[in-house]
Order: C-alpha cells, then structure tokens, then sequence
C-alpha cells in the first residue's frame, strides 16, 4: 500500500456510453473519491467521462482499450495499462466488463498490483453466441488466479462461474448492484391507459424483438409502449413493428438522459432479454415504484420475486409476455401492489450505501 493516508484506486473499463457498467463505476467512483484518490482508465470519451469529470476525477483514455478482440491494440493496451499503473501507483485496480478485465488483469499480474474484476455477467453466459461463450470461458478460467477477487453481480453469476471452474470459494463474491436513493416521483400505477416502457440497448443480449411480437397479440387494448435506447438493432426493430402493424402503439426514443422522468410517466416496466448480470435499469424502476414484467434469466428473479413485484415470463416467449402485459394493462390495483413492493424492497436490498461498504471489504481483503 502508498505511503499516503488515502488509498489510491484505478478503476478501468473499455467503454464510456450509457450501460449498466459504466452506471455502476459511476456510482462506485462518485463515492470512493470523498475519501480515496481515483483514477478512471477507459477507452474513449463518452457519457461515463462527462460525468466523472464534474466529479474532479482524473481521467486516462487508452485508445487501444476497445471491446473488440485485436490481438496488436490489445497488446498495446496493456502495456499503456502498465504505463499508466507505474504513473499513479494504484493501490487497487478495479476492472469492469469482459475486456477491461482481461486487459487489467495482466497489468496488474505484471506491476505486481492487487486486482479486483467485477463481471457483469459473464461472457460464458447461456444465451450468448456459442463461439464467444467458448473465448470467454477460456479467458477466465486461465485469468481467474490472476484476480484478488471475483466480484459477481448475482448468486446466479457465481454458482455459473463455480460450475464452469472460473474461480472458487475463496476468491468468488456476490455484490449485487445498489443505486442512489435520489428523490424521484413516484409512478401512479393506477393511471389509466397505461404507458409501459423499456429501458435497453438494441444489441444482441435484448430482446426488444419478442416485445414487439407480444405488444400485437394485445394491441386490442388501450395503452402505449416507450422504447428507449439506441443501437445496431434499432431499425430492424422499428421495421417490424411497421410490419406488425403496432406504429401507433410504439414510440422509439432514442437515448436519453431523463429515465428517471420517464418512468414516473410510466406504469408497466418491461425488460425483455436474452440473458443479463443483475440489470440496474429494473432497479431503477423498483425505485420508481413500478411494477416490473421481465424475463426470467441469471440475476432477474433475485431482483423480481414472481407474482409479489412483478411478473416473470421464459425466454424470447412472445406468447407469455402478452398474457403477463395484458393482465396488468387491465388490473391498476395489481400494479400498484406490485410496484409498491417492489419499492420496498428496493429500499430493503438495492441502497448504493450497502453496494459501496461491501466492496470497501472487497477492497481490504485484497490488500
């Protein structure tokens, strides 16, 4: 450990847009820099960069730090890492996502640097594409003994990495998300007609596509769907649901930064997917108090207890989600019990106080 009396932590992460990783370093370095000194390393400048440098943070960006598998930019990444790591003398490196964590890892394996990845969600995930699930799972058992600790995001992630022989006991630790508690409105669950929304990026893990198909079998009743989010599916989604016929029930808006307004407006959350860590976009909504429709993959149903906050449904299953958005478009008591729930136990379980002192005890196990 550095002489000086803060502890000095380099948080590192490949990309700088809106996501639940970076949302998640956001929150980890808006309250570790009152009593530590803080460093991000990230690929690019973005959403994350904006943020954290009102924070007074300094911030390196590594070019080379790219999601992208390039065997020559990977390699000069991790010697800027190095470079970097010999610069500011970090006490921890906190890596976030699949390729900061491999990047990190062997910078820190190099400089002799304790090293703490946080997967969020495993790249060797079920439902991700078979060749990538192979790399990954290779990746991590071989980097696994490089990392002080293995920070999970949901019990789910950690019998997965246990079962698959990615890490152990020891090195293995769940520590679920948390989010500020800011003062938010409320939803009225009760409003009628409903306005449901989803909050994703059009990327191979969603699975707006299925929604899409579910809002047609129920297009008969009176409510309306906000899709927010941006990304390479965006036009194949926004041509069918020209083809479903269901324009006049959808709206696509793009990326934004006043989610926490939106769900007020709102009173169906939904997040339709093919597989996640422990999505921090419900947690938002259970902090709006809204009830939450989603489906029932990894870390889901630790945060969604079927039936009391919400309803969860199986697997691109178009059929499933109709019936559980049609039983709350036309039931507002339901929602409203639902979401008041799901408020609670936002409250009880999901605070960034909790998430903030379990990865401090992370911190001071590795040093």
């Amino acid at each position: 450990m550095n002489s000086s009396a803060k502890l000095i932590i380099l948080y590192i992460i490949t990309k700088s847009d809106l996501g639940g990783a970076q949302g998640n370093v956001y929150d980890l370095i808006s309250n570790f820099h009152k009593d530590c000194e803080v460093h991000l390393a990230v690929g690019c400048h973005g959403h994350l960069t904006e943020d954290v440098s009102v924070l007074g943070v300094p911030i390196h960006i590594i070019p080379s730090l790219t999601r992208s598998i390039k065997l020559f930019g990977d390699c000069n990444a991790v010697k800027e890492c190095i470079s970097l790591i010999n610069k500011i003398k970090p006490d921890i490196i906190h890596a976030h996502s699949s390729k900061a964590g491999v990047i990190a890892r062997i910078a820190g394996w190099i400089t002799k640097t304790p090293t703490v990845f946080t997967a969020h969600g495993w790249g060797f995930t079920p439902g991700t594409p078979r060749f990538r699930r192979t790399i990954a799972l290779i990746a991590e058992k071989r980097l696994a003994s490089l990392s002080g600790k293995l920070i999970c995001v949901s019990e789910s992630d950690r019998s997965l990495a246990k079962n698959c022989g990615v890490g152990n006991d020891k090195s293995l630790i769940v520590v679920r998300y948390g989010i500020e508690n800011i003062p938010v409105t409320l939803a009225n669950t009760l409003q009628q007609p409903p306005r449901l929304i989803m909050v994703a990026r059009f990327n191979e893990q969603k699975d707006q596509a299925t929604l899409l198909k579910a809002i047609a079998e129920i297009k008969k009743y009176n409510f309306h769907l906000d899709l927010v989010g941006s990304g390479v599916f965006l036009e194949s989604c926004q041509a069918l649901a020209k083809s479903l016929e269901i324009t006049d029930k959808v709206s696509f808006l793009g990326d934004r930064r006043d989610v926490p307004e939106l769900l007020a407006k709102s009173q169906i959350f939904i997040l339709s997917t093919h597989y996640e860590g422990l999505p921090i976009s419900i947690l938002e909504a259970m902090r709006g108090g809204l009830p939450v429709v989603a489906t029932s993959v990894n870390g889901i149903p630790e945060e969604i207890e079927d039936e009391k906050t919400g309803l969860l449904v199986p697997r691109q299953d178009a059929e499933a989600l109709a019936d559980a958005l049609s039983r709350l478009i036309q039931a507002p008591e339901i929602r409203q019990q639902m979401g008041e729930a799901a408020r609670e136990k936002f409250m009880r379980e999901f605070t960034i106080d909790r998430m903030v002192n379990e990865t401090r005890n992370v911190y001071k196990s590795v040093l």
